[in-house]
């Protein structure tokens, strides 16, 4: 009996222990990567109010950041790794998707709009926020339109949409513009400050955060011309590592349509955010509601 009763007991045993070692050799990419060496990396930005950036601390805080933590605790879950590391990684309009597409980080969250042009190079979560390409001028310029700045010096951040955006304008208008390339947000903004540039091009939501946070945000404003429909806002991830992305997708989507999310979304954008308590009013439109409800990473800024 004892000996039948000790057969049984090593079988369940070697039945889990073969379970176990099936589900971990069943990882693959993205998922393995991050098992074996229990840490998941992260890149983030470092000044793209509300969606990513650093506090007075020096601690990466924002909206997407929130997004992607939540991600990053329902890996945890499903990975069973209770003591995950997270690793932060600085990015840049310029070195986002490549680093990405070579593995160094796992997901990116920040403010990069995904289109068709990228997803042949990475992956996107679900949308989860939409913007349209404007530019901030100084008020006193005498700026009032698109047309207006005709023979001016524009400025947009290196490897943004945008700066393809301007220049295509450019070309199909015949405007004339010197068109200059900053490294990041805060710098072409700066042009403007200063008189360098007349104009920064850039997504809508970034330009208000950057004249919220301005010495004299009364001498800016955003113009009313769009050079861009809706565009899609999503974090990043490897493009051919379906389990990874079929995971975060599904932490994603469930965070959005949670009873979590508009309190998530207010937070970021309606009321005073970190470090200096800006304010950028920007309520959740109806079709951003419809967004959230309905998760979708489609490119296409005409399906919403």
């Amino acid at each position: 009996m004892f000996r039948q009763t000790l057969k049984h007991g090593l079988l369940a045993l070697a039945t889990v222990v073969i379970g176990s070692t099936a589900v971990a050799q069943e990882l693959t990419g993205t998922l393995k990567k991050i098992k074996e060496t229990n840490t998941i990396t992260v890149g983030h930005r470092d000044a793209s109010l509300p969606f990513s950036y650093f506090d007075d601390q020096q601690k990466v805080i924002g909206y997407a950041v929130d997004i992607c933590m939540y991600i990053v605790n329902e890996i945890k879950k499903e990975l069973k790794l209770p003591n995950l590391q997270v690793k932060l990684a600085p990015v840049t309009s310029a070195t986002r998707i490549p680093l990405i597409a070579n593995g160094t980080i796992d997901l990116e969250c920040g403010s990069t709009t995904n289109n068709a042009e990228r997803q042949k190079q990475v992956a996107f979560g679900p949308t989860y926020y939409l913007t349209a390409t404007r530019f901030v001028y100084k008020k006193s310029s005498g700026i009032t339109n698109l047309a207006s700045l005709k023979g001016k010096t524009v400025v947009s951040t290196a490897g943004s949409t945008n700066l393809k955006q301007i220049s295509e304008a450019n070309t199909a208008q015949n405007l004339g513009l010197t068109i200059l390339a900053a490294k990041d947000h805060p710098e072409a903004f700066l042009m403007v400050e200063t008189g360098r540039a007349a104009a920064f091009v850039m997504d809508d939501i970034l330009l208000a955060g950057l004249v919220a946070g301005s010495k004299k945000p009364s001498d800016f404003a955003i113009s009313n011309d769009t050079l861009s429909n809706p565009e899609p806002y999503g974090f990043m991830m490897p493009r051919d590592d379906a389990p990874f992305n079929k995971m975060a997708t599904a932490a994603a989507s469930k965070l959005y349509k949670s009873a979590e999310m508009p309190a998530l979304y207010s937070k970021w954008f309606d009321k005073a955010v970190p470090p200096k308590g800006l304010i950028l009013n920007q309520p959740m439109t109806d079709k951003m509601k419809k967004a959230l409800a309905n998760p979708t990473n489609n490119p296409d800024p005409a399906s919403y």
